[in-house]
């Protein structure tokens, strides 16, 4: 039989980004709701249309998403937190959005769900919550009435939908606490009816991810895996779907499920072919995710033609696509008009990578690599460009010491030093370090970019914004301030461009989660630091105000992490490159004045592997990686990290090891949950929990800051207690964000008076 291939998903937010400014042109009210599903609909029939016209065989429907394809799930299962429901029970796209944002028309405020990464990548998905003898119902039909769009257009359809079991393991309890898989029996009966209605529309496979698959399971989950497809069990043939590592772990209980396919990510898992047939039924159907989703360089399709062709020999009924969804890939490269040529032909998005699947799929069933062979010397000409090695990088990596990993002095000998320098009050106060990015700043930097206007007056307005932001929190009281990045677009891309070794594109921009996208800079050559990045806007704030100005800095992991990578190191390497660059301007700060230096780390967490016995060798070198950056400075210079949206406790051992002054950590939108972890858990350092969610346009009352706090203080001791937001002020308005702050403070000096009147 022939080669079919397919994707596992297609970027939802349009080349130009049109679902995004769609969305948010809905929330403010610019845009009807009609509007809204119009320009929706239009996105969709252009991805089907361009996957089709790329040679794709399969065209995955189910892949859009109005926020976050887990809260689709949640909205087809009906599994809505009361806070969120309409009074008559009905559901509709508000209420989507009341979900993911605690906001929506015509309803009050509440608390939004979680939000937290996905897998190990830069997504972030809305956390399902489940309480006890929960009930699930299929309550939202836009499944069904896409699937009916693509058949009406004539395409060959493969529905995708998230697993039952994933989608319980992604979620949270809350109230009594149980056994989440007690709700399984309900869950199915919903996910039955799912089944049986897209059969009904004459579907023949559906691809039902379980990502999860990939971990290493409990011995009841993996049990309850076989009921569930035991249950499942119809005439829809199920592709059975994995990614981002190998399943060799979890195989002999896989290949008894009642399934008849299995996707495997051959990109980021490693394989042995031969074995993998042996164990797999005969009948199924192997789908050899060979084309990366999560990186823009081309793939080595004559690397993938040998070895799919060897295996062609034992096994005939084969699948080739995407290693996960495209998703996490930009999706045009053919905007792209000011990247070099030569950097250029090595790179590959969305649609070129439907583009390599079609190649391939031709070079194997004509049984014939030579039209594989020019797009595959493209990529190799990478190894031997100029750009790409640089000597002294390579010295400093090779000369780095044991010292050079370590701070002069312990934390306990430091903390001193710094209490007797800052004479900070008890509970000090400061804030993540962006504020808000207006349309003025936006509207600056771009004047500059297309050579409106000079640096000179481009430096005299970014000055105007630093300085309203270091009044507005002189103002408020806030003990440590923040210059409020205006003169930065992203916080990764910002330092890579004035980092050696990477280059930028106009339009790879990815999805975040919602309506937020990121454009990550690519890593094509050894990193080193050119000229000094934050030194003068950090001097011109401190310069202005008498209370002490914090530097901003995003760490080495981070970089590497929302970055896409070069594929011919390792990620060790590149990130210690990073961190040597970070170093001089750490440094730098230091000689500068500036005594408070944050370092961002909020990807920490998100490099970690996904299965346990990779943990400890990530997180020597990645911890490495930060000390590096940060351990060279005096004892006086007080470090600060940031995390958020991750699960902590996973890490916390590590993040003692990277010896941070301050940490800094969102706790907010979980109520606080994590605090419950330092029962147990004594934080050697000083440490600021969250007390309010950013990522909403709600503003925290004062009581519930309080409230907050006081949670706090149970278990962290109030000598080493921060207040801080839980993230970014970036995405609020001004107004949004001095209120918030404002009551911050006054919840902050409420209970700095109670405290001191305890102690009097």
């Amino acid at each position: 039989m022939d080669i079919i291939n397919h994707i596992l998903g297609f970027p939802r937010i349009g080349a130009h980004r049109e679902l995004k400014f769609a969305q948010e042109n809905y929330w403010s009210g610019k845009i009807s709701k009609i509007e809204l599903l119009k320009i929706g609909k239009k996105l969709r029939y252009k991805n089907w249309k361009d996957q089709s016209s790329s040679g794709i065989n399969l065209i995955s429907v189910g892949d859009f998403s109005w926020y976050d394809h887990v809260l689709t799930t949640s909205m087809m299962l009906g599994n809505i937190p009361e806070r969120h429901r309409n009074i008559d029970g009905s559901i509709d796209l508000d209420t989507l959005f009341y979900m993911a944002r605690g906001t929506a028309l015509n309803k009050s405020s509440v608390l939004a769900c979680e939000m937290t990464k996905w897998f190990d990548t830069n997504y972030h998905y809305i956390v399902p919550e489940f309480v006890k003898n929960q009930d699930f119902n299929l309550s939202w039909n836009q499944l069904f009435d896409e699937i009916d769009e693509a058949i009406n257009k004539g395409y060959s359809v493969k529905p995708v939908i998230l697993g039952p079991m994933t989608y319980l393991w992604l979620g949270k309890i809350t109230g009594v606490k149980f056994n989440r898989l007690s709700l399984l029996p309900n869950l199915l009966k919903v996910y039955q009816k799912i089944l049986n209605k897209i059969y009904e529309k004459g579907i023949e496979w559906i691809q039902i991810d379980e990502p999860i698959l990939v971990f290493d399971l409990p011995s009841d989950w993996m049990h309850a895996f076989k009921m569930t497809y035991d249950i499942l069990k119809s005439d829809l043939k199920l592709l059975l779907t994995t990614y981002f590592e190998s399943i060799n772990h979890n195989l002999n209980d896989i290949v008894n499920f009642p399934v008849q396919g299995l996707h495997i990510d051959l990109t980021h898992g490693k394989y042995d072919l031969s074995v993998l047939n042996r164990k797999i039924p005969h009948d199924w159907v192997l789908s050899l995710g060979v084309i990366n989703g999560r990186n823009i360089w081309k793939s080595d399709l004559k690397f993938w033609f040998d070895v799919i062709q060897n295996f062609l020999k034992f096994k005939r009924n084969v699948w080739i696509g995407s290693s996960c969804s495209l998703l996490h890939s930009p999706v045009d490269l053919r905007l792209e008009n000011n990247i070099p040529l030569e950097i250029k032909n090595w790179f590959s998005f969305a649609l070129q990578k439907c583009y390599e699947l079609n190649l391939l799929t031709l070079a194997l069933n004509d049984n014939d690599s030579s039209i594989l062979q020019s797009w595959t010397d493209l990529l190799h000409s990478h190894a031997k460009s100029e750009m790409v090695n640089n000597d002294f990088v390579k010295n400093q990596l090779m000369n780095i010491t044991y010292n050079d990993k370590k701070r002069h002095s312990v934390y306990s000998v430091r903390s001193k030093v710094q209490k007797n320098t800052f004479h900070f009050p008890v509970l000090p106060t400061t804030t993540i370090g962006s504020f808000p990015q207006t349309d003025d700043i936006r509207a600056l930097r771009l004047q500059f970019k297309k050579g409106k206007i000079d640096f000179h007056k481009y430096q005299n307005e970014i000055k105007k914004h630093i300085q309203y932001a270091i009044q507005q929190q002189e103002l408020l009281d806030i003990d440590v301030l923040v210059h409020g990045e205006s003169e930065r677009n992203d916080m990764v891309e910002y330092f890579g461009e004035h980092l050696a070794g990477f280059i930028f594109t106009n339009y790879g921009w990815v999805q975040s989660y919602g309506s937020r996208c990121v454009k990550p800079p690519v890593i094509v050559g050894d990193v080193y630091r050119k000229n000094p990045i934050t030194i003068e806007w950090s001097k011109y704030a401190q310069s202005i105000t008498k209370k002490p100005v914090k530097a901003m800095l995003t760490g080495p992991v981070t970089i590497l992490c929302w970055s896409f990578i070069r594929e011919d190191l390792p990620k060790q390497i590149i990130s210690n490159q990073i961190a040597l660059a970070l170093r001089d301007e750490v440094l730098d700060l230091e000689r500068a004045g500036i005594n408070i230096i944050q370092i961002d780390e909020p990807a920490l967490r998100e490099g970690l592997p996904l299965r346990k016995i990779d943990w400890k060798k990530y997180l020597s070198w990645a911890t490495q990686s930060f000390r590096i950056s940060s351990s060279k400075v005096q004892d006086t210079t007080q470090i600060h990290t940031h995390m958020c949206y991750c699960e902590f406790s996973d890490i916390m051992d590590a993040i003692v090891q990277l010896d941070a002054d301050v940490i800094t950590i969102e706790t907010a939108r979980s109520h606080m949950d994590l605090l419950e972890f330092f029962k147990t858990f004594e934080y050697p350092n000083e440490i600021g929990p969250g007390v309010y969610d950013i990522h909403s346009p709600n503003i925290p009352s004062v009581d519930q800051i309080v409230y907050l706090l006081e949670q706090a203080i149970k278990y962290i001791p109030i000598n080493r207690l921060w207040v801080n937001p839980d993230c970014g002020l970036k995405t609020r308005n001004w107004k949004e964000t001095i209120s918030s702050l404002k009551n911050m403070m006054i919840a902050t000096k409420k209970i700095r008076k109670k405290f001191e009147t305890l102690t009097i």
